[in-house]
């Protein structure tokens, strides 16, 4: 395998395969024979959904010395993220699909810690991921967040003009969860960036607004820092879980449903560990100019 040498100013393009989970779309790059210049920049492109391919980001394939692979993300926005849920599972299909690997049991590192799957082959290709999202993080200084002791569970903040209540989790990124009547009717443009930019997020946030349906099953939109609202969020769907344990509302396996499809999310209290288990899907493969981002 042949590792392709940048240089400056030099004409080529780059080689991309469009993935989703569950409508959460991102721009997916093999680094074992594609190196990216400016992977800031390239997100950002990339992302644009008339100028460029249309995604919520750009996610790097890589080799790692601790790991069968490692992720790295970048938002639309160009900022890196610490971690995607959906992310990861595509990438379990691309490493299994194309070659990279012949393991059903996979490894991938990221920003927040090693991240184990288990892949479930259907005629030769990857249909489902199961992934062991880890422990979730609930002090709010390691979150973070300026609100609540030891942890912020039910919290009433004010957000452009209104009081919600917010539980808050991290999945290796922060997100704040409230509850919610309705999820179909809000007004997400408007409340979206009010919620990541609140001066009680010190890094920006996350948000989840969560209808219960019932103890099996939840209705969610999420609002994601430097994306804006996504059809899904893995470590968001995680949040909600914990969340819905935390105060009393599911039981501790529930699906998820997204604008973008559902995820099945088991929180192992016991062991502190949150389970994800869903879809992931090819779009396209195809190729990019990128020489003028350099």
């Amino acid at each position: 395998m042949t590792m392709k040498i940048w240089q400056k100013g030099m004409v080529d393009n780059m080689k991309f395969t469009k993935m989703h989970g569950c409508g959460n779309d991102y721009i997916y790059v093999n680094c074992m024979e594609e190196m990216v210049p400016n992977p800031e920049k390239v997100a950002v492109y990339v992302s644009d959904r008339h100028f460029g391919i249309g995604s919520d980001g750009l996610i790097l394939i890589c080799p790692s010395d601790v790991a069968d692979f490692k992720m790295k993300m970048y938002n639309a926005d160009g900022s890196e993220g610490a971690m995607c849920g959906n992310g990861v599972r595509c990438i379990a299909k691309y490493v299994y699909d194309y070659g990279l690997t012949d393991k059903d049991n996979i490894a991938i590192e990221t920003k927040s810690g090693i991240k184990y799957l288990d892949l479930t082959i259907e005629d030769g290709k990857v249909a489902f991921v199961k992934v062991n999202m880890g422990a979730p993080i609930l002090e709010p200084q390691k979150i973070p967040v300026k609100l609540g002791d030891k942890t912020c569970i039910e919290q009433p903040v004010t957000v452009d003009g209104k009081e919600y209540k917010i539980t808050c989790v991290s999945m290796g990124n922060p997100h704040a969860v409230t509850f919610v009547e309705d999820t179909e009717n809000l007004p997400m443009e408007k409340i979206g960036p009010a919620f990541e930019n609140h001066e009680v997020f010190p890094d920006r946030v996350n948000t989840e607004f969560v209808q219960v349906l019932n103890r099996k099953e939840v209705n969610m939109r999420v609002w994601e820092r430097g994306s804006g609202e996504t059809l899904a969020c893995g470590t968001g769907s995680c949040a909600t879980a914990v969340a819905c344990v935390l105060n009393g509302k599911t039981d501790h396996e529930i699906t998820v449903h997204l604008l973008g499809g559902d995820l099945l999310l088991n929180y192992d209290e016991e062991n502190n560990t949150v389970w994800m288990t869903g879809p992931a899907t090819v779009i396209c493969d195809g190729e990019i100019a990128i020489d003028h981002l350099q």
